[in-house]
């Protein structure tokens, strides 16, 4: 909202009449773009050369300490009441201060520079303000010094202001020509200033009076240099007209009035101490004194005559000024009826003038630049340049600046990982220690693991409703999701005769191990085993599908889980007093939690018969590092005997074209090595070369592993302290504009029961693979109802379009 400021001085009924102008002129009531009024008022300041008393400013060293700080506090009282009753005159209306500290340097430059600091775009000026601050040694030039500053101030302040001077609460309209003074009355009619500038009328009198020796006024800050033959032309046409403003002042009449009375005071006490007639003086000096007494009076005759002469002479001239301002008022009366006349034709003319005077600037502005087409492209690429290497220079500060934050979030975040991992590491230690602490005090009936009833498993199940059925991507299975002692969990029915079922029970009790899908419990009448949930479903599922998850299976991750699996099935062929037997080892057997830790599930539990069950789980585990290396399964192509006799003896570069494209690129060798030992696992169950034991394999996969980490955080090091510009690069992006399962930028927001926004395609396939909790809390969703996010995906939108915007500049 736009502000009005008002300058004020000291005379409060001035500045009264001032303020009632400017609101009356822009705050009526209907007017809500004027945000108030802000009050500019000039503070004298006790200096320590002088001070202001009653009696007018004297030397401060003519006081003591405690008296000018009196009179500091005095001024200051009188600067706050003052202020305070401009302030009560505005109303309702908001009205602000700012003080101007009064120095050595002119008031009206000091406001000048203010126009430009506040962006004043209104300014009404009050003559009192400035005549208040005016050198005080005589009030012709007090006068001229107002008039200066008037001309001054419309001479050099900014086009965005506008400037309105006001006097006696009328609008003052300053004009070079003749530098005549008018003001505007209510009734909106141009009428003769009361005031008008010195300077001026002693121009025009000069042309009137003095036709020969008139000379074009002068510009204000030549002033000072006007010759003193003008002085001398007029000094006595002037003397008469400040008697005659003198007369409608009483200030001034009472002031110049006090100032002649005390000198003739002086005159005639200094007279009547020299000649007092009881004095102790001779004859002969009496004789003298009387003579020097009439020699003086008769000086003062001659004075009072030339003064008389003087008064005469400038008495004649006031009577022909007079005579020719009203011949001149006639004139401009007969001129003002003939120009109100000619101002509604004049306003009908205006706008086709507007139009010819706009047509005629746009061929002056076409010739210019034709004409200076050169030396403009010359100043253009010169700025251009300039720009550049400002910009330049600015883009190299801030990438400078970038690369510091970004190396200090990159450390952040590897401590933040290290804490995470270590955290997480305590958690699973934590859970298992808690499983083995529920199996110790249950009884060998139970076979170390809680039994529950079948109430217990129809309320978990939903009395085992179809939107519980866990499904795969190839088949149904009889696998539940439920809900038992809050944490969600695996039903499986088993269709085994209760002999069986307890067998198997019995022997899942004792198997406890990291890799390996861990039994909560189980329910004799139902025949149904509770195993702990995998949230990431089987390792088929995720190859076989072609959403974002699928995408984001690298090639470090496939390692990192065949490692795990072979951690898993080493465990069971190590078992005492014989191993035992996975014996349906294939990806969809292969589960994964919300960590994407790889674990043994459907495990068929044979005991070891013979040294070919191991083989057959060992080579079963290197068809499995093959569909990881691969993406796709083999079975239905080749043998797997005649697949790998033929691949051992094809050399890497064929092996290198079948591998998964969506894993990545794997560093040079270590898929090789993985495709190697995916062949040797194989070999075995051939009478080929390798060792029947999985050591060997976990040994190898193991130091794989710990490569491909180190690869990884030299890589990751590489990539977040290059390529900051980067189109695929989310640095600087908000967090929630990130799909917590894609991580990535979401093109389609929902909001999902947990109150976490997703990417549509995201959260159904979560929602289609049968999970029914949150992936964000792990807690169950009150239900599945998907809502449009429109207010996030506008503000991705506009985010990135600003984004692209900021680019392209930089670019």
């Amino acid at each position: 909202m736009e502000k009005i400021y008002v300058a004020v001085g000291n005379d409060l009924q001035e500045g009264f009449k001032t303020l009632e102008w400017a609101l009356r002129k822009w705050l009526p009531a209907d007017n809500p773009m004027i945000g108030g009024v802000v009050l500019v008022h000039v503070v004298r300041n006790v200096s320590n050369e002088f001070v202001y008393g009653p009696f007018g400013k004297f030397p401060a060293s003519s006081v003591s300490d405690k008296m000018v700080e009196v009179l500091k506090k005095q001024l200051q009282d009188e600067t706050e009441s003052l202020l305070h009753k401009y302030i009560a005159f505005c109303g309702q209306v908001k009205a602000e201060v700012v003080k101007i500290e009064k120095y050595d340097e002119p008031i009206y430059k000091l406001l000048v520079d203010l126009i430009s600091g506040l962006h004043m775009t209104k300014l009404v000026l009050d003559l009192t303000f400035i005549k208040a601050t005016a050198s005080s040694s005589s009030s012709s030039r007090k006068s001229r010094g107002v008039i200066r500053g008037s001309f001054y101030i419309h001479h050099h302040k900014p086009e965005f202001c506008e400037l309105y001077i006001v006097c006696g609460g009328k609008l003052v309209h300053l004009r070079e020509e003749d530098a005549e003074g008018v003001t505007e009355d209510d009734q909106g009619m141009m009428i003769t200033a009361k005031m008008r500038d010195k300077r001026s009328f002693k121009g025009w009198l000069e042309k009137m009076m003095f036709p020969d020796s008139y000379r074009a006024p002068l510009p204000t800050n030549q002033l000072d240099d006007t010759p003193n033959k003008w002085e001398d032309h007029v000094q006595e046409i002037e003397s008469y007209f400040q008697q005659l403003l003198s007369l409608k002042a009483d200030e001034v009449s009472n002031r110049d009035d006090d100032t002649g009375s005390g000198q003739n005071n002086h005159t005639d006490s200094a007279s009547l101490a020299r000649d007092d007639p009881n004095s102790d003086m001779s004859a002969a000096d009496k004789i003298e004194t009387l003579k020097r007494r009439i020699e003086e009076a008769h000086q003062t005759i001659e004075r009072k005559l030339t003064e008389a002469k003087i008064h005469a002479e400038g008495r004649l001239k006031a009577e022909r000024a007079i005579r020719l301002c009203n011949q001149q008022i006639e004139d401009l009366g007969t001129c003002l009826k003939e120009e109100r006349s000619s101002q509604a034709s004049l306003q009908k003319d205006l706008e086709m003038e507007r139009e010819q005077l706009q047509e005629v600037v746009t061929d002056t502005i076409e010739s210019k630049r034709r004409l200076n087409s050169l030396a403009q492209v010359q100043i253009e690429l010169s700025n251009k340049l300039r720009m550049s290497m400002l910009s330049k220079a600015q883009g190299e500060a801030r990438l400078e600046k970038a690369l510091l934050m970004r190396v200090e979030l990159v450390r952040e975040i590897e401590e933040l990982r290290r804490q995470r991992d270590v955290l997480r590491r305590r958690i699973e230690f934590c859970k298992e220690r808690d499983a083995i602490g529920m199996v110790t005090g249950l009884n060998e009936v139970k076979f170390g693991n809680r039994e529950y009833t079948t109430e217990n498993i129809r309320l978990a199940t939903d009395n085992f409703s179809d939107r519980r059925r866990i499904k795969s991507a190839r088949h149904q299975r009889n696998i539940y999701r439920g809900r038992i002692d809050h944490a969600t969990t695996a039903i499986k029915i088993c269709n085994l005769a209760l002999e069986a079922f307890e067998r198997k029970v019995r022997l899942l009790s004792q198997i406890r191990h990291p890799h390996v899908v861990a039994m909560v419990g189980f329910c004799r009448e139902l025949k149904c085993i509770i195993f702990e949930y995998m949230h990431n479903g089987s390792l088929q599922d995720i190859l076989n599908s072609s959403s974002k998850r699928s995408r984001d299976f690298m090639w470090h991750d496939r390692l990192r889980i065949a490692h795990e699996i072979s951690l898993g099935l080493g465990f069971l062929h190590s078992a005492k007093p014989r191993p035992i037997i996975h014996g349906r080892l294939s990806p969809s057997n292969i589960l994964l939690d919300h960590n994407l830790i790889a674990k043994l599930g459907g495990l068929g539990l044979l005991k070891c018969a013979s040294e070919n069950d191991v083989k057959s789980d060992i080579q079963a585990f290197g068809l499995v590092m093959l569909h990881l290396l691969t993406g796709s399964s083999c079975a239905g192509i080749l043998h797997p005997a005649e697949l790998f006799e033929e691949a051992r003896e094809m050399d890497w570069g064929v092996l290198a074209r079948v591998l998964d494209e969506r894993a990545g690129e794997w560093p040079e060798g270590l898929a090789e090595r993985f495709g190697e030992v995916a062949i040797r696992s194989i070999s075995i169950g051939n009478n080929g070369p390798g060792d029947s034991r999985m050591a060997a394999v976990i040994e190898e996969l193991g130091e794989m592993r710990r490569e491909a980490e180190a690869h990884l955080a030299i890589r990751m090091t590489a990539e977040e302290t290059s390529n900051l510009h980067g189109s695929d690069d989310l640095r600087g992006v908000p967090s929630g504009f990130l799909c917590p399962i894609f991580r990535d930028i979401m093109k389609n927001p929902h909001v999902a029961a947990d109150g976490f926004s997703y990417e549509l395609e995201a959260i159904q396939e979560w929602l289609w693979t049968g999970h029914g909790t949150s992936p964000m809390t792990n807690l169950r969703l009150d239900h599945k109802f998907l809502t449009p996010n429109h207010i996030l995906r506008s503000l991705i939108r506009d985010w990135q379009s600003q984004r692209s915007d900021t680019m392209s500049l930089e670019d």
